[in-house]
């Protein structure tokens, strides 16, 4: 196992060098920050002055030297709109957005499994019907017209919750979270609901899936025919079986809720990563688009690992085969 690890931590040192590479040059060589963060008045002595600043008066191939050797010690450049450094500008919003990918993702494990299992193990039932169709809409419908609902109905019409903003928050460890008061509960629940929904959907029909698959297999019928309860069929002969996939999909979504948290940030006013991703894309604030992008693949290759890990948990098999190679 630690051999695996440790090849693995080898190969995303590659795959981090490569993607700052096109990141970089992808970003760098569009449009000119400049002409949005100087006067319109100033003269070109200033322009000038700025650009050199700014470390934009070098080739793209210079630029990119700087950033690397400044990036193998941990410092990703300076936020051209704040001055700051572009990685404690991200660090200090990542709190939010991890808070509300992780209470969407809770939402989407704690309900989905239970009704994909509902839905596979009584697929005439009209509950299962109900579930189904459910699912479809979570896939249909866009992410963005259904935060707009969410605002119009619960906290436009009925004033139940907040429309906006994340709350009070209370330090846990040194990081600031909402969930542990009432009033930041109440500012998390649209958002993370929101998020969540496609998540959602993507469960119920992959366990429902998997159920189905596994009440085929022949470990089940002669799980049955030694007279195990159904509880204890489905729980450790079913459910344990198809949790292989569903931990692959759960692992790579949570990744791109991250990644794709931006709508329903921009649409709560939720103060994360995604926000601030889309006003430094307004102002050409290359150093921290950059550093935003690098941050969500480092954390995909994590989550990538802790994922084939839990594969081994699960299955031995995974294990055996990964030595073998």
């Amino acid at each position: 196992m630690l051999a695996i690890i440790v090849r693995r931590l080898m190969q995303s040192v590659l795959v981090l060098y490569f993607m700052s590479l096109l990141v970089f040059v992808g970003v760098y060589a569009i449009g000119n920050p400049v002409d949005i963060l100087i006067n319109p008045q100033a003269d070109q002595a200033d322009i000038a002055r700025a650009v050199a600043a700014l470390g934009l008066d070098k080739p793209l191939w210079q630029q990119y030297l700087v950033f690397l050797r400044q990036a193998l010690s941990g410092d990703l450049g300076k936020s051209f709109a704040y001055n700051i450094p572009a990685i404690q500008l991200i660090l200090e919003r990542m709190p939010a957005t991890l808070e509300l990918a992780l209470a969407a993702t809770a939402m989407a494990v704690l309900l989905g499994i239970p009704l994909g299992l509902w839905a596979g193990l009584k697929p005439e039932s009209w509950q299962a019907k109900l579930i189904l169709t459910g699912s479809i809409l979570g896939f249909s419908l866009p992410t963005f017209w259904v935060g707009l609902m969410l605002i119009m109905v619960f906290a436009v019409e009925l004033g139940w919750l907040p429309a906006s903003g994340r709350g009070p928050t209370t330090d846990l460890l040194g990081i600031p979270v909402s969930f542990l008061s009432w009033e930041g509960i109440r500012h998390l629940i649209l958002p993370a609901i929101n998020l969540a929904l496609f998540k959602l959907a993507l469960l119920i029909r992959l366990t429902r899936a998997g159920t189905r698959e596994a009440l085929l297999q022949d470990y089940v019928k002669f799980a049955r025919a030694k007279g195990l309860s159904d509880a204890r069929v489905v729980l450790v002969h079913v459910l344990k079986n198809i949790m292989v996939p569903i931990v692959t999909v759960i692992g790579l979504e949570f990744g791109s809720v991250i990644a794709f948290a931006i709508v329903t940030e921009s649409i709560f006013a939720w103060p994360g990563m995604g926000k601030l991703i889309i006003d430094s894309i307004n102002v050409l604030d290359r150093p921290v688009i950059v550093a935003y992008l690098l941050i969500i693949v480092a954390l995909f290759i994590l989550i990538n690992l802790a994922v084939d890990i839990t594969y081994s948990l699960l299955d031995p098999r995974v294990r055996i085969d990964e030595t073998k190679g």
